[in-house]
């Protein structure tokens, strides 16, 4: 139970919001200092300071007023008994007292414990469930050669921004004033999830002694290993690139039989098992490694099924999300690695990346840094220089194997299935609207998202916005609750006829900044999720008996996140895409433009509840109604 709770609150992708919340970005494609500035990261990173504990009181009281909105009265009179006695009984002050020894010793309290119970112990498949794609926008190519002359220069680009991780050369980042922790863009690179039959753990080469020099590029299911460096540590050029590129296309014309990478589609001990039968053989146990220590993975797929310009982007979503079944591009995948890139031979590309060392922010960062190194044109010459022949992992298939192939494949094929994923492009403005109106755009969408589920719903419902902790060491997230008091005075306000627009402004108004201020709250360390969470955990770890609070069905509903939500900004006009966190439920990512806005949706078929396209066309009606409010009514005072 408390693994399918935490992972309703384990969606971290975005990084504050709002003018306080946004993050400085530095000149994307600056020159890479060939020089390295050793210890600089580290400085740095002891400079920030620590993850807070909360004040006990402030937590409880916050917690509340959270509920209030989705709660009904009889449920929440009930909780408010239960945390006045977890207050005053000694239990809350002796788990608070604990947290806080806790946060003395370690480098950040909440950190491995969110690593361990959000990710590694979570066993459904890290597809749908916890990978999250990002759709690129579609290339012109539409044949081999323009696709791997482009897997070519978008490989060269990620090795571009990966001589500022080596060379501790990367950026700092601000949020709203405040240097942030850059540990995770040390993590992304030359790093891989291990399946495990109870838990997972995840391994980085990146600090090796000898740190690895090779990239997997996936062709018609067959694994290769790619040497990106030459013998004396500078980076191939395009050109060498694409030819090794060219030589691995033309040694794997032919699809393989057994899609050995559908494997990691399963639920985590059913891999777990099935990893532990597949590295028995000494064979296939190098090729695993060869995958696992590798930089990152290129995927260089099929072309996806056909589809009109109006659904490429929803079926592209799927593609990056779990590769379309066993049928498409599903078993051209490693997904645990940590960073595939997907580059279809019809134009369509993106990438997906495993959840657990990383949110959003780092990947979006490498994708804007790379699609504008792609826009420059190469000045190196290509030394002629004849290059050894890329190495084809082999694998050896028993029997047991291939029947936990076709295993696998029944069971993706159930969840490709299952999931409904629309893409849209919302035409009408951007991050422009709200900002004429000195509204945060983030909590300007987040309130459209309210009034979009409220109408199709007639209840408000716990939603999950993800903020940064990246303000301090080790930092991950904590939540923002989108459903507060002040947005469901709006929501149910806003199509009454009874109401003034005056009226529904001033809700809106107040709506808007209710957000901003919880928005706030969180990225300096002030939310209540992950407290709560932390008090839980250190009930379990005394061996004490677990607090009411927590088996109280308050607690329950305040973590069945049917409105999973992030906005993850980039400069690339892309977006990012996830599942559902609840059976009955929505994963909603966003990437506000200046002038429109690209949204995600997904939901289940096998909840008749849900449906993504209804919520889509509801959200963007929610918008166009609250532009048209603002716009139409004579300005309230601020």
């Amino acid at each position: 139970m408390l693994g399918f709770l935490v992972r309703a609150m384990s969606r971290c992708y975005c990084i504050g919001q709002g003018r306080a919340g946004m993050v400085k970005s530095p000149c994307l494609v600056r020159p890479v200092a060939l020089t390295r500035v050793p210890g600089r990261y580290l400085a740095h990173q002891e400079s920030l300071p620590k993850l807070p504990v909360p004040p006990l009181k402030q937590t409880c009281e916050r917690y509340l007023t959270a509920l209030e909105p989705i709660l009904e009265e009889e449920d929440l009179q009930h909780t408010r008994q239960l945390i006045e006695e977890f207050q005053t009984g000694g239990v809350g002050e002796r788990l608070q007292k604990g947290l806080e020894r806790r946060a003395r010793k370690t480098e950040n309290w909440l950190s491995d414990w969110w690593l361990k119970v959000a990710y590694l112990d979570y066993r459904m498949p890290v597809i749908v469930h916890s990978s999250p794609g990002v759709v690129l926008p579609r290339m012109e190519f539409h044949d081999c050669q323009g696709q791997m002359r482009f897997a070519a220069k978008l490989i060269s680009g990620v090795l571009d921004f990966k001589t500022m991780i080596d060379n501790e050369t990367l950026p700092v980042e601000y949020l709203g004033g405040q240097q942030l922790c850059m540990n995770q863009y040390y993590r992304v690179l030359s790093s891989c999830r291990i399946p495990g039959v109870k838990t997972d753990t995840v391994v980085n080469y990146a600090q090796d002694r000898r740190a690895p020099t090779h990239i997997t590029v996936v062709h018609n299911y067959q694994f290769f290993v790619l040497d990106v460096y030459n013998s004396d540590g500078t980076p191939l050029t395009v050109d060498q690139i694409y030819i090794q590129l060219e030589k691995i296309w033309n040694s794997s014309l032919q699809s393989n039989k057994e899609p050995i990478g559908i494997l990691t589609t399963q639920d985590r001990n059913s891999w777990g098992k099935a990893y532990n039968t597949l590295i028995k053989d000494k064979v296939n146990k190098e090729s695993v490694r060869a995958i696992q220590k590798s930089i990152f993975t290129v995927c260089l797929d099929a072309p996806m099924p056909r589809a009109s310009d109006e659904m490429y982007r929803s079926r592209a979503a799927v593609q990056m999300l779990h590769g379309g079944g066993s049928r498409w591009n599903s078993g051209n995948r490693w997904f645990d690695k940590t960073i595939q890139f997907i580059i279809g031979e019809d134009g369509s590309c993106g990438l997906i990346y495993e959840h657990a060392p990383a949110e959003g922010p780092p990947i979006v960062k490498l994708i804007d840094h790379v699609v504008e190194y792609m826009k420059t044109s190469e000045m190196v010459r290509t030394p002629m220089v004849p290059l050894p022949m890329p190495k084809k992992l082999r694998f050896n298939i028993t029997p047991e194997i291939k029947k936990d192939i076709e295993s696998a494949k029944q069971n993706l094929n159930i969840l490709v299935q299952d999931l409904d994923v629309r893409v849209v492009v919302f035409p009408h403005f951007g991050k422009n609207v709200p900002k004429s109106h000195k509204m945060s755009p983030d909590a300007f969408i987040q309130v459209a998202l309210q009034l979009a589920y409220y109408r199709i719903y007639k209840v408000c419902c716990a939603t999950y916005e993800s903020a940064s902790l990246r303000m301090f060491r080790l930092g991950r997230t904590d939540t923002i609750r989108s459903a507060t008091i002040d947005s469901a005075s709006f929501v149910k306000a806003m199509d009454s006829p009874t109401i003034q627009n005056m009226e529904k402004v001033n809700l809106l108004e107040k709506a808007v900044k209710a957000h901003r201020a919880y928005t706030d709250m969180a990225i300096r360390g002030q939310a209540i999720d992950r407290h709560l969470l932390g008090l839980k955990l250190q009930a379990i770890e005394d061996l004490t008996s677990l607090p009411e609070i927590f088996m109280d069905t308050s607690y329950a509903k305040a973590l069945h996140y049917n409105l999973s939500t992030s906005q993850v900004p980039a400069k690339t006009d892309c977006v990012m895409c996830f599942g559902p966190v609840v059976p009955d439920g929505y994963g909603v990512c966003y990437n506000p433009m200046d002038e429109h806005i690209n949204f995600a949706v997904s939901a289940f078929n096998s909840c008749e509840d849900t449906n993504a396209s209804r919520l889509a066309q509801a959200l963007e009606q929610a918008l166009v109604d609250m532009r048209d409010l603002l716009q139409q009514t004579p300005r309230a005072k601020l």
